[in-house]
């Protein structure tokens, strides 16, 4: 079995591009890193790193060896420093992964309270508009919609996630307001087109009374991040189909006005997405808690709701 001091001398090496900065970051000799590492390739039988008097770059072993070991490591060091360190409070670095303008808007500002209740807690968090693997990552959680759900990984809804008809006072001003969601097509559209798939995708918008309608804005615009399509809006460039927690702000402020305000789409829930319930490291089942509990101190789910207002 390799002592930890070898595996994190490898590592940190390995990240850095040297024994001395892995020395310094590792509060040891350059002299004492390599010696780790050098006992970490005599137990492996493999040389992990080419060595030369300007550089340090891993073989193909060693680059197999970091992939499969870097996570392990950052969990073991994780759960060391929690119990070391924490005096059984929440403690160790979270790591945290959430689109970026979701993200920012209401989880950021979460942070500061978070902190001062939970100050051993050091937050590492990832704004990224992807479906990102928990387990091999090293994520704690993630908070998005539309994940698929890999075995061991739990959903916890915190919110609907409803698209709504927005357009800035300015374009919809001399123009007539649309009756029913066929009407947008008369308008100019800003449309999102997905990264992943390279499609248009059409949307299908519902009222309370139970009517559907399939809606395909015109292409007037054509971007592929849903930040871009409301700032197109709020420049006045036509109508956009966008998450209402992302309208919100402006709708609230009068720079955007909702357009069809009986329809929506529904497009499943907002969620926080963690592993299994009965391993839950404390730090993260504080945080869980933490966020379903500022989301319905700040009605949230009613707010977000396409279906209402």
């Amino acid at each position: 079995m390799e002592s930890l001091a070898n595996l994190e001398a490898f590592a940190r090496s390995a990240e850095l591009g040297s024994f001395s900065a892995a020395a310094r970051r590792l509060g040891l000799t350059p002299a004492a890193v390599s010696r780790n590492v050098a006992a970490l390739e005599a137990s492996l039988k493999l040389r992990l790193f080419h060595r030369s008097t300007r550089s340090l770059t891993l073989t193909e072993a060693g680059e197999r060896f970091l992939l499969s070991i870097r996570n392990h490591l950052e969990n073991l060091q994780g759960a060391i420093a929690e119990i070391a360190h924490s005096d059984g409070k929440p403690a160790g670095v979270l790591k945290i992964s959430m689109g970026p303008t979701f993200g920012i808007g209401y989880i950021l500002p979460m942070l500061p309270e978070f902190m001062r209740r939970y100050p051993l807690i050091s937050p590492e968090w990832m704004f990224e508009n992807r479906q990102v693997d928990l387990i091999a990552e090293g994520y704690d959680a993630a908070i998005g919609g539309g994940f698929e759900l890999a075995q061991g990984i739990v959903a916890r809804t915190l919110a609907p996630a409803h698209l709504i008809a927005v357009a800035s006072p300015d374009y919809l001003s001399d123009r007539p307001l649309p009756a029913s969601p066929a009407d947008l097509a008369a308008l100019d559209g800003i449309a999102m087109r997905s990264m992943r798939t390279g499609r248009i995708a059409p949307r299908l918008m519902r009222n309370a009374f139970g009517e559907e309608q399939t809606v395909s804005l015109k292409e007037t615009i054509v971007v592929n991040d849903p930040a871009a399509m409301r700032a197109a809006s709020l420049l006045g460039l036509g109508v956009t189909l966008i998450i209402k927690a992302d309208a919100l702000p402006h709708l609230e402020s009068g720079e955007l006005v909702r357009v069809l305000p009986s329809w929506w789409v529904d497009a499943g829930p907002i969620s926080i997405y963690y592993g299994s319930r009965n391993l839950l490291p404390q730090k993260t089942r504080v945080f869980v808690d933490y966020v379903v509990e500022v989301f319905q101190r700040e009605r949230y789910p009613e707010r977000f709701a396409g279906s209402l207002g």
